[in-house]
């Protein structure tokens, strides 16, 4: 490690399961940060392309993106090389965002190492859930699901303007069921966090699974080769497959056709960032449910990224995609 820090950069791990809102609920942390502070993110994604870098840049933040996995597999080094280099700019916080398909297990013992004791003061985990979910075993039945939940010092309730009473009464029978007592619980819609728990102490917890796959040593950066329009690529993993595309800037999809076509996909998540001829745009569905965004930033490559249990079928929806741009 050789960042020259003037202190111990405060970091929190925010996770959760796919589709949680972890990353509106970070863009809302640094809506509301003091001006003054620099702060950094190290974002990590199952899917290939990395969406969610473009909406945590837009808002000043020094982002580092870790695609294709879980950063804290092949002995940490994708993990490693993303915080050194983060820390080497000396930020005032850094959140960390695992993928929704990670396990915090190994992300904490990186950071609690001896690599990192002088350089990284880690507080409370924050994790957040859709309360929705606990009535669904895909998600109460999942190990990393479940060890989300159990390695938070702050367990939030998301998006609880879309929840029932009875989903709610999920959340609290969970939260007052930790085997060790949580540091604060959160109830909040649109990822509304409250900057007070990011200082609040860690504590240690115990997991009740052990983190249990790896991939490639090797993840080539994702990047479109002189005179390509787009790319495409594929991972799978833990029960899930993904798809990216990556456009090229000058490629100008129609909004209200790219509109109907991500809200008709049948896939557990779907995130982009397209040019479209009314601007850039963040496109963000969980089963069917569209969210968009305007996306000030210019000149940048249009991504898209669709993750679901299911291998779909991918060249069809390349056929889609392309099909709605005009003739080069």
């Amino acid at each position: 490690m050789t960042a020259k820090l003037t202190h111990k950069v405060p970091t929190n791990i925010i996770t959760g399961f796919l589709g949680a809102g972890k990353t509106t609920a970070i863009l809302s942390l640094l809506e509301s940060k003091s001006k003054d502070e620099r702060w950094a993110v190290l974002v990590n994604e199952f899917g290939e392309v990395g969406v969610d870098g473009a909406f945590l840049s837009e808002q000043g933040a020094i982002v580092k993106e870790v695609p294709g996995g879980c950063m804290c597999c092949v002995a940490g080094l994708p993990m490693a090389v993303g915080i050194n280099a983060l820390l080497a700019q000396n930020p005032d916080r850094l959140l960390i965002e695992p993928t929704g398909l990670g396990h915090p297990k190994d992300i904490i013992g990186k950071l609690l190492s001896e690599n990192y004791e002088k350089y990284i003061d880690l507080r409370a985990t924050i994790t957040l859930v859709d309360p929705r979910n606990f009535a669904d075993k895909k998600y109460t039945e999942n190990q990393n699901f479940k060890d989300q939940i159990n390695l938070a010092d702050v367990l939030v309730a998301n998006k609880v303007d879309l929840c029932d009473d009875d989903d709610l009464a999920a959340f609290d029978e969970c939260f007052h069921g930790s085997a060790i007592a949580k540091a604060a619980k959160g109830i909040v819609s649109e990822g509304k966090l409250d900057s007070y728990w990011l200082d609040l102490p860690r504590t240690n917890r115990n997991a009740e699974f052990l983190h249990h796959h790896s991939h490639d040593t090797d993840i080539p950066a994702f990047e479109l080769v002189p005179g390509e329009r787009f790319a495409r690529k594929e991972n799978k993993g833990q029960g899930y497959n993904s798809c990216g595309w990556v456009f090229t800037p000058e490629i100008v999809f129609p909004f209200d056709a790219l509109y109907g076509l991500l809200g008709n996909i049948n896939a557990e998540r779907v995130k982009a960032v397209v040019n479209t001829d009314d601007g850039m745009f963040a496109f963000n569905i969980v089963n069917q449910v569209v969210s968009v965004s305007a996306v000030s930033l210019e000149g940048v490559e249009s991504k898209l990224e669709i993750i679901d249990k299911m291998t779909l079928p991918w060249d069809d929806l390349e056929d889609i995609l392309l099909s709605l741009l005009p003739e080069a």
